[in-house]
């Protein structure tokens, strides 16, 4: 029987991979590196052989779609940030079993979920920029599922996470699931960014509070309240994604009936006008 082991909320905001490069960024996103660190290193010790990440740059207009490729390797460059991330080398090996059945089990509950293995389909940031740093500590099949999901709603999403709980159950393997996205994701306005310090700073004062307000929950394990105001959380601090991948991420650990007591890995930052951390949710 598989098992899923371990979840997390996770950044994946580009100047993690600046941040070891020579310039002005270099060394501070280290505490959000660090991070990635210690969610593989637990993953490893837990077992973990596969990666599941709701990866909130795959964007997509009609039904759930997982990426459930062989092997994913290339060189990738950001068609949104090509100045941030360009000619990343990668090599995964995937689980095609496990994401076909994501998706079976998906579309078995009701919501249309297709699975696709395709050398063509490249994965994203939202998966490769938290694989770069947590394949240093553990090497991880991936399986990369879909998250921004624009005529889609939470519940749906609620579903499609029951199935990846499902679908990794009944098979084989250990499995560390990650929702890759921010909390608030107001980026700056383009005229704004450079007068604000933009790169270090939070675009809405009420953004960063309620940020803060849903990490306390989450540690107080006040699941249920915060599921009641996601929606409006997600719509008035412009969540990443309509933050689908969180919704999937408490559709597998069980929804409002979860209680697990969350654990911040990395101290809260702001980037971009946007507010980051990584946060691991204990499985039970």
């Amino acid at each position: 029987m598989g098992e899923l082991v371990l979840a997390a909320k996770c950044t994946h905001v580009p100047t993690m991979l600046m941040s070891e490069q020579e310039g002005r960024l270099k060394g501070t996103r280290q505490p959000a590196i660090d991070g990635h660190y210690d969610i593989a290193r637990r993953a490893r010790a837990l077992g973990a052989d596969t990666v599941v990440i709701c990866d909130t740059h795959w964007i997509v207009n009609a039904g759930f779609h997982v990426n459930a490729n062989t092997r994913f390797e290339g060189v990738f460059t950001s068609n949104e940030f090509p100045q941030f991330i360009r000619d990343l080398p990668y090599a995964y090996d995937g689980n095609p079993a496990l994401g076909d059945a994501i998706a079976r089990h998906a579309s078995d509950k009701g919501v249309f979920t297709l699975s696709h293995r395709l050398d063509s389909l490249e994965l994203e940031y939202g998966t490769l920029v938290p694989m770069r740093f947590m394949s240093r500590e553990h090497d991880m099949k991936v399986v990369s599922i879909a998250a921004w999901c624009t005529v889609h709603d939470h519940e749906e999403s609620r579903i499609v996470g029951e199935a990846i709980r499902e679908a990794v159950e009944a098979s084989e393997s250990k499995v560390l699931l990650v929702a890759s996205g921010s909390l608030s994701h107001k980026i700056w306005a383009n005229r704004d960014y450079a007068a604000n310090n933009g790169t270090f700073t939070i675009s809405s004062e009420f953004n960063r509070q309620m940020d803060l307000h849903v990490l306390d929950m989450w540690q107080r394990g006040d699941h249920a309240t915060f599921l009641r105001m996601l929606p409006e959380y997600a719509r008035n601090c412009s969540g990443e994604g309509s933050m689908h991948d969180t919704a999937m991420l408490y559709g597998a650990l069980g929804w409002d009936g979860y209680e697990g007591r969350c654990e911040v890995v990395s101290p809260y930052f702001p980037s971009s006008g946007t507010g980051q951390t990584n946060v691991i949710f204990p499985v039970s």
